[in-house]
């Protein structure tokens, strides 16, 4: 008897060693009810066996993989037209087939708290709620995590996320700002939408911006140390790093998505990086082209003006230095555009619960500027400016139907002369301009608008949409890094 069991033993542990033939497993962004990336390029990838062949259809689209020696594959279909309906299946060693999968347009939100505010802690739920039905608007959210290393196998994202249709039971507790987006994109378009929401609270933009993109950048290079001294620590002590890490999210919630074909991204992001606003100029365009190198597209990017707060003093200035360098980021990029809500902040809460208003004019902004619709997609925005004696003529792009103030006097201008104080100042529209004066400044330098963590404001233009902050001068930020 224990002859033959050692004589089976060999060939027990041959057996237990040899490969088990696993089913073929798409990545988990792949589930019921998701939508699929239209007229673009198509990639679905996964995991299998070594050597297996893995088939795709998408509609009436095939295309097939072999998985390499590790057992990773990717198959890359045509563009497909739009579709409420479409199939979805992959084969190999087994069949999984896909219910309820539509084509259309696939926006990724991201951010810090305002873009995960959810809709059961924003205005009107009940309201909100009665018409979130809608099957072709479809939502998934990132599960929170942090690495230290970009997650580029599956196998490192169990309970990743789903897909799911809006309805009232699925939208309490999905990213206000990103349904309104969607609800009217989706309304306006007739497509299907999908939203990709991934966002975590508190969170600085160089917690979303990969070590690669940070390293390649002088001022931003300290950052890139910090990830890699964090990298160390985790591989010493096996303790999860935080969300603030730089590089922490890239790795754990944006590159898992890639290369998942999207339309677009929005963003609610900046009061973790207030302190350092002049910074964000640079930090904040990194990313962007960031994001946009590794998904291989330029896509169109959205971001939300920082609503009015305190943050510690309303008249102070940290909020318009940041909201000054969310606007160097639609000047130097191409394609990106922002959604002023002057009109949606409050004094007390860094959390307004206006969510509607900041969904719906990142809406505007995308219909107008990446769907080409004839809407007035941002409110008036400054051009330039001409000292004419004892005023100064503010001239507009973006005038839309024309200027407007919505009381009587207009409100949030200041005006400077050569000793750089800034004085209240009287600001008149005529025809397309605006002329700033004020008596204690007979001779001006400068002139801003909007100016404080907190301002006041009240100047659109006639399609309702809120002037953005600006201001004509050249002086050093007070958040400019010490000498």
């Amino acid at each position: 008897m224990l002859s033959r069991l050692r004589f089976l033993l060999p060939a027990l542990a041959g057996f237990l060693a040899a490969p088990v033939f696993a089913d073929v497993k798409p990545h988990p962004i792949f589930t019921d009810n998701m939508v699929l990336q239209r007229d673009a390029e198509i990639a679905v990838w996964g995991l299998a066996d070594a050597g297996e062949k893995v088939t795709v259809t998408v509609g009436e689209a095939t295309a097939t993989a072999t998985a390499d020696k590790e057992g990773h594959w990717k198959a890359k279909l045509p563009a497909s037209k739009a579709a409420m309906k479409a199939t979805f299946v992959i084969e190999g060693k087994n069949k999984i087939e896909f219910k309820n999968v539509a084509v259309g347009d696939i926006w990724v939100c991201s951010g810090q708290s305002n873009m995960e505010h959810t809709n059961k802690s924003s205005y009107d739920l009940d309201r909100v709620s009665a018409g979130a039905k809608n099957p072709n608007l479809r939502l998934f959210t990132v599960s929170k995590r942090t690495s230290t290393v970009p997650l580029a196998d599956q196998s490192d994202l169990k309970h990743f996320g789903k897909w799911s249709e809006s309805s009232p039971e699925t939208i309490p507790g999905f990213s206000a700002v990103a349904y309104h987006f969607g609800q009217n994109l989706q309304k306006s378009l007739n497509v299907p939408i999908g939203l990709i929401h991934t966002s975590w609270g508190g969170t600085p933009a160089q917690a979303w911006t990969s070590n690669e993109a940070l390293a390649a950048v002088e001022e931003l290079k300290y950052y890139a140390d910090a990830g890699k001294i964090a990298a160390a620590q985790f591989e010493k002590d096996k303790k999860a790093i935080g969300p603030n890490v730089p590089a922490s999210l890239y790795n754990a919630m944006i590159h898992p998505l890639l290369p998942f074909g999207i339309k677009g991204a929005i963003w609610y992001q900046g009061e973790s990086n207030a302190g350092k606003a002049y910074e964000y100029r640079t930090l904040f365009t990194a990313m962007i082209e960031d994001w946009r190198k590794k998904w291989g597209s330029e896509f169109p990017f959205y971001a939300v003006m920082l609503a009015p707060f305190h943050a510690g003093d309303a008249d102070g200035v940290t909020w318009p230095e940041l909201r000054e360098a969310q606007v160097y980021a639609t000047k130097k990029l191409k394609n990106v555009g922002l959604a002023v809500i002057n009109d949606a902040g409050d004094l007390i809460d860094i959390h307004p619960r206006d969510k509607a208003t900041v969904g719906n004019r990142l809406a505007l902004a995308a219909r107008a500027q990446t769907y080409g619709q004839k809407i007035a997609g941002s409110g008036p925005t400054y051009k330039d400016s001409k000292i004419d004696g004892e005023k100064v003529v503010i001239n507009f792009d973006n005038l839309g139907a024309g200027l407007m103030a919505k009381y009587q006097t207009i409100n949030g201008f200041t005006i400077c002369g050569e000793d750089k104080y800034f004085y209240p100042a009287k600001a008149v529209i005529v025809g397309a301009t605006i002329e700033v004066t004020s008596e204690k400044v007979p001779k001006p330098v400068a002139v801003r608008f909007g100016w404080k963590n907190y301002p006041v404001v009240n100047l659109y233009n006639k399609d309702g949409l809120p002037a953005v902050p600006f201001k004509t001068d050249d002086f050093p930020w007070t958040t400019m890094p010490k000498k």
